[in-house]
């Protein structure tokens, strides 16, 4: 059984969607981070930067894991499922996952920042970050034309990529005449475990669908987490 500690974030349903895709049992854990229940020393003892998600194997003497790339690995070892055990195959997961954990979250992360949550609009940031989620958007697409998937079958470093990519609208950046990223993101999201994972746990609001008043409401509550939750040592 794997504990699950988790929230309604892209990064927090990567996991739960690979852990839903690889049928493994889980007890999810949500953490309510506009109260900085993350930040709290039981939490810090399970991930010392104090972010989500987290999980804990209670197969393997409670052994904890964070950061939502290394859980994605560590399952994927385990249960030799959604990635290769060949060198090459394996290799190719891997960046693509490392494409994911240091260009498309990060961008997007910060475009949601300044577009959305950010009290003041710097439009040189907006328009930065903005720009950068696009180009990668764009690698993506080109991959995308020769392969059905991002490294040969289906595997963690899509989880990984779409459970980002598939909030691009709240990000403001475009998917249009990418016709190969938008094909992979609805063959992803068709997919019977990830419509389950990313209700692991459901969004407070849909971010695809909300509107304007929706999404500046759910931006101004996200603002007072990052300004005294996630954010605060």
């Amino acid at each position: 059984m794997i504990d699950l500690y988790s929230a309604a974030t892209p990064n927090g349903h990567k996991v739960s969607i690979a852990l839903e895709e690889m049928a493994l049992p889980y007890e999810l854990h949500v953490l309510d981070l506009q109260k900085g229940v993350q930040k709290e020393p039981w939490f810090l003892a399970l991930n010392p930067n104090g972010r989500i998600p987290a999980i804990v194997d209670r197969a393997e003497d409670n052994f904890a894991v964070f950061e939502s790339g290394a859980i994605l690995v560590y399952l994927a070892e385990k249960t030799g499922q959604l990635m290769p055990r060949d060198v090459k195959g394996r290799s190719q997961v891997m960046q693509w996952l490392m494409f994911q954990m240091g260009g498309v979250g990060p961008m997007m992360g910060q475009a949601n920042v300044f577009y959305r949550y950010f009290p003041e609009k710097i439009q040189p940031a907006i328009d930065r970050y903005q720009g950068e989620s696009r180009r990668l958007f764009t690698v993506l697409d080109a991959r995308l034309k020769e392969h059905e998937y991002l490294a040969g079958d289906y595997s963690i470093a899509d989880i990984a990529n779409w459970a980002w990519v598939r909030i691009h609208k709240w990000s403001g950046v475009s998917v249009e005449e990418l016709p190969h990223l938008q094909r992979w993101l609805a063959a992803i999201g068709s997919r019977p475990a990830v419509q389950k994972g990313i209700l692991m746990p459901a969004s407070a609001r849909d971010l695809e669908k909300a509107s304007e008043q929706d999404a500046q409401k759910f931006a101004e509550q996200v603002r007072s987490m990052l300004e005294t939750g996630q954010s605060r040592a």
